[in-house]
């Protein structure tokens, strides 16, 4: 089975894009009080979008869950069944 390193990726992606906007904001020509206002700014579209990904984790894992848990009674079904054939014979 090969390893899924995507998560990872877009961490690393996610922490250069944040650096690039600290270095770009220093850099920037602009007054304390605006750069302070982008850098608020930009905080709360980074918190809306890692909870719009934290939602759309939580709605993957809820699924696969879901998904485990009727395997695991489909199982147990078949298992109950043979045992019940068993204990006939």
């Amino acid at each position: 089975m090969a390893c899924d390193h995507t998560g990872t990726k877009v961490s690393f992606l996610l922490v250069g894009i944040g650096i690039g906007a600290a270095v770009a904001l220093l850099f920037a020509p602009r007054s304390g009080e605006e750069t302070r206002e982008l850098i608020g700014k930009k905080a709360e579209e980074g918190r809306d979008y890692l909870a719009g990904k934290t939602r759309e984790f939580r709605r993957h894992a809820e699924d696969y869950i879901e998904k485990g848990r009727e395997k695991a009674e489909r199982i147990a079904d078949a298992g109950r069944a043979f045992a019940e054939k068993v204990a006939v014979i």
